[in-house]
């Protein structure tokens, strides 16, 4: 199909719709890529999403994508085993005894843990959860939090897995020539309004300086009115908050695997995968050599177990990526940003671009690929109306973070509800509010950089 215009957006209305009706994540996604494939292959339509399965498993970025949130998911379950997540708890608990410091805790941690998207939302989350409980902290604002301090927090600094692929996409793109990628980026990190405000925000909220609204606001009457912490369908309503054997962690058993991710994802050149698989193989030396404290069984049991664990995640993101792999077909990136044409005026080309492009990353939740579509066109676009291109590649970046921090079938969106024990959709409706106010002042930041 080529070029089919508003007929582009049916999939995705099709899957927000099935998202307001049914209020689960995973059966909305697969409705909108039936009816993608149904649109595109017609009769074929099963084939085409087998193929589509196929390709998207082989495609190196979502398996990559893939394979890390599994071993994360085992990682965390070997902390937990190991004591290690528990022993980090009770540490925290000693300073952190109110709702508000806990919220605090989280946002600080979450501006130290920047190197990726996916550790931070993972390994904070989960091991931030339990003293959340004993704080009495809707799961809800958990993971707004997390989330905040996600792919946002990613967006400002020049050595995250973000800023790399970005620079990269600078360099093939000819915005920025062959070894400044990442000196192009940082000249854009002032301009990255998005994050900013999405991470300057968390505090204010935390501290109730911008009050709760709606699902936020439902949540805290909740738990002030003594119900769980966690909202109805939350998966983490089925299992404890800590493991009996925890009590005998050290802190060393969580430091040590944690320092080990870090250093070895930096050294790697930010991949977050071969950290992932240096920090499980310091837990195995550490809990088989060094401490002799399980067996090769037990870390194996509690591996899989943790990779069990996050199956729905590792579906829901396949859906997404198939419903990415939906939209390109139909070419709505391309019809979205020709939205832009109305609006070629150089001084509201930054703010078109971000509003334009956050609906794209929205739409599709495909953040990348927003960006490996939309660079080489709105950097030419830029340049040919006299638009500053410094502007205009920091909306691109901007918009790609608000899509990855609203979307509710987003990666980030995804993994910061699982690793917070919160029911998806409601994490997603409850921190929207916040990610539209963030946008709307990035709106009116680019409009006046513009003008300016």
């Amino acid at each position: 199909m080529e070029q089919p215009g508003w007929v582009a957006l049916l999939p995705t209305l099709c899957v927000i719709t099935a998202a307001i009706l049914l209020r689960s994540t995973i059966p909305a996604i697969l409705i909108g890529v039936v009816v993608g494939h149904v649109m595109l292959d017609g009769p074929g339509c099963m084939d085409g999403m087998a193929d589509s399965l196929v390709e998207r498993l082989a495609a190196r970025g979502e398996a990559w994508a893939l394979v890390v949130c599994g071993l994360f998911g085992v990682l965390i379950q070997l902390l937990v085993l190991t004591g290690g997540a528990a022993a980090f708890g009770r540490l925290v608990g000693q300073y952190v005894t109110s709702s508000r410091g806990t919220l605090l805790l989280a946002w600080g941690l979450g501006l130290v843990v920047f190197i990726d998207d996916y550790l931070n939302a993972l390994v904070l989350g989960r091991t931030l959860r339990p003293v959340a409980d004993r704080n009495r902290v809707p799961r809800e604002r958990l993971a707004y939090v997390i989330d905040s301090t996600a792919a946002p927090m990613c967006l400002l600094v020049p050595i995250s897995t973000w800023a790399v692929y970005v620079a990269g996409l600078l360099e093939t793109t000819g915005a920025a020539p062959p070894g400044g990628g990442l000196s192009a980026y940082v000249g854009i990190i002032p301009f990255a309004f998005y994050g900013w405000f999405a991470v300057l925000l968390v505090p204010l909220v935390s501290l109730g300086w911008i009050p709760a609204w709606g699902a936020m606001r439902r949540a805290d009457e909740r738990v002030a009115a003594g119900g769980s912490v966690a909202p109805p369908g939350s998966p983490a309503d089925e299992e404890p908050a800590e493991e009996p054997v925890a009590a005998i962690g050290k802190l060393s058993d969580f430091f040590l695997p944690i320092a080990t991710l870090v250093v070895a994802t930096v050294l790697s050149g930010n991949d977050a995968l071969r950290g992932a698989v240096w920090a499980i193989g310091m837990v195995a030396v550490q809990q088989l050599v060094w401490r002799r404290r399980f067996s090769v069984v037990a870390l194996s049991e509690a591996g899989c177990k943790g990779l069990a664990d996050m199956v729905p995640v590792l579906v829901t993101l396949l859906l997404a990526f198939m419903l990415g792999h939906v939209n390109e077909r139909l070419h709505l990136p391309e019809f979205v940003i020709g939205g832009l044409g109305p609006w070629l005026d150089h001084r509201l080309l930054p703010a078109a671009a971000f509003v334009c492009l956050s609906g794209v990353a929205f739409a599709t939740g495909s953040f990348w690929g927003t960006y490996a579509i939309a660079l080489p066109i709105v950097v030419p676009l830029a340049e040919s109306v006299g638009a500053n291109p410094t502007l205009a590649i920091a909306a691109v970046v901007s918009a790609g973070g608000f899509g990855s921090h609203a979307c509710f079938f987003g990666d980030t969106t995804v993994l910061a509800s699982q690793a917070s024990g919160c029911d998806n959709l409601a994490h997603s409706w409850s921190q929207l509010p916040y990610a539209l106010l963030a946008a709307a002042l990035s709106i009116i930041a680019f409009l006046a950089a513009g003008l300016l």
